[in-house]
């Protein structure tokens, strides 16, 4: 494992909100080198002193009192105000750090990247074994995308570039993997025979307050979907791997995206929804709604289709938004219906088909809802009605899910780390919507916020939603 981690972005709102409180945790847990060292790279001018008690102020909160644990980690924190765009002074002041193999974490915007990479390669930081760990997104689209491949490629091999998602590093969602190749049960039905529809969303209460400005070029297409919608995807469709190793399991997610049937400029009024949230209420609060000078959409509705011999013909309905009425990220299998229906209560047209609701945040849950009658009538006909079957049990405390990912980059594990060539496969598909929407002038309808969306997205919605915001 090594025992450098060169924090680019450190005085950013990710760094504050989750990457130093992980590395707080693990070495609170003793699951870090002893001289374990931290490279904290930011804009703001402080010296070390300086930034450690900027730092202590934002960490030291709620279960993170431990004074011990935080002294602990402010201590071995060495601090560096920097231009990432000067190339030189980033090799003169970073050049000491190469004593010994490190992981530099780009938690940056994804246009310096390239920057930031040559200045590590100009200070000797990305020699083997060293490694590159950056986040999402890759770029804009896939030109940009391979452009940033380019500049890592000539710095480092893939095999230490580390792309990071954080939604992989979440228990619930390793769970998927879990559920998909550990029961009979479930693998006997995973395909198209069986299953009618699959549905995934991914719902924030939360707007893009401060963001503006990065959410003006990206939009919810860009932002979410082409990422932690289309990893969700991946893992649900994908066929069985080898084994559990880095490259088998991403093999098999990079011909799910493969597989993905472009959007045509005829499919897209039928196959998306774009939105826009305006002035609403969330939780019992104000929101004021995202600026109309903003020509990209807060929330996006797809119908993706994979060209393939186990899903042909299943929609993947995908849905992603913000300033929802509840924040929760769901994964909803609805199965066929049984294909002779024998009972009279329901009839047919009324029947429920059986459904498998995995929900992954906030809380965790798996839910099979079946067809039972739980007191058959003394007599006249048998009547049925859905019985959700709870596979939940208590989840032991989370960790956050940036703590596996920051210990497995520095143990060198690729599982939960996405690859070049599903970046790519990524970018292709999410590509092929921008141009549809261009060409089609595909309109951003509003919606208030705190709702479920714009009208047109009501077809694209789960019924497992809460009551809320005009979705039942």
């Amino acid at each position: 494992m090594h025992d450098t981690l060169l924090l680019f972005g450190a005085t950013g709102d990710l760094a504050q909100r989750y990457l130093f409180p992980s590395l707080l945790h693990l070495l609170r847990d003793r699951l870090l080198p002893a001289d374990f060292r931290v490279v904290a790279i930011g804009r703001t001018e402080h010296d070390d002193q300086g930034f450690r008690d900027w730092l202590r102020g934002r960490i030291q909160s709620g279960e993170d009192r431990n004074s011990a644990a935080i002294d602990d980690l402010l201590g071995r924190i060495h601090y560096h105000a920097l231009d990432l765009q000067d190339i030189d002074g980033v090799a003169a002041a970073l050049s000491q750090y190469a004593d010994r193999p490190a992981v530099s974490y780009l938690s940056t915007p994804p246009n310096l990247f390239e920057p930031a990479c040559r200045g590590l390669k100009a200070a000797g930081l990305l020699e083997a074994p060293s490694r590159l760990v950056l986040e999402k997104p890759i770029g804009h689209d896939l030109a940009s995308a391979r452009a940033i491949d380019a500049t890592l490629k000539s710095a480092l091999d893939e095999s230490r570039i580390f792309r990071i998602d954080h939604y992989l590093g979440k228990a619930p969602v390793q769970n998927l993997l879990a559920l998909r190749f550990g029961n009979t049960l479930l693998e006997a039905v995973w395909q198209h025979r069986w299953i009618e529809s699959v549905d995934i969303v991914v719902a924030e209460t939360a707007g893009v307050d401060g963001r503006e400005g990065y959410y003006a070029d990206y939009g919810a297409l860009r932002d979410m979907v082409q990422n932690h919608v289309l990893q969700l995807l991946a893992l649900i469709a994908m066929e069985p791997p080898a084994a559990l190793d880095a490259d088998s399991i991403r093999d098999e997610k990079r011909k799910v995206l493969r597989a993905l049937r472009p959007m045509t400029v005829a499919d897209a009024a039928n196959d998306s929804v774009r939105g826009r949230y305006v002035d609403g209420v969330v939780d019992g609060k104000a929101a004021k709604g995202f600026g109309k000078d903003y020509e990209v959409e807060t929330f996006v509705a797809l119908r993706a289709w994979i060209d393939n011999w186990r899903w042909a013909g299943v929609p993947f309905r995908l849905v992603t938004g913000k300033r929802m009425p509840s924040r929760a990220t769901e994964v909803i299998v609805n199965f066929k219906p049984v294909t002779h229906w024998v009972f009279d209560r329901p009839d047919k047209a009324h029947t429920t088909p059986n459904r498998l609701r995995m929900r992954l945040q906030p809380e965790e849950t798996i839910e099979l809802t079946l067809m039972g009658s739980l007191a058959a009538p003394e007599w006249g006909a048998t009547e049925l009605e859905p019985m959700p079957l709870d596979l939940s049990m208590l989840p032991p405390k989370r960790r956050i899910a940036y703590e596996r990912l920051m210990i497995d980059a520095l143990k060198g594990d690729q599982t939960l780390f996405v690859r070049d060539d599903e970046v790519e496969a990524a970018w292709r598909w999410i590509d092929s919507i921008s141009d549809a929407w261009r060409s089609a002038a595909t309109p951003i309808g509003e919606y208030p916020a705190g709702s479920w969306g714009p009208p047109d997205a009501a077809a694209f919605l789960p019924n497992t939603l809460p009551v809320n915001g005009g979705r039942k």
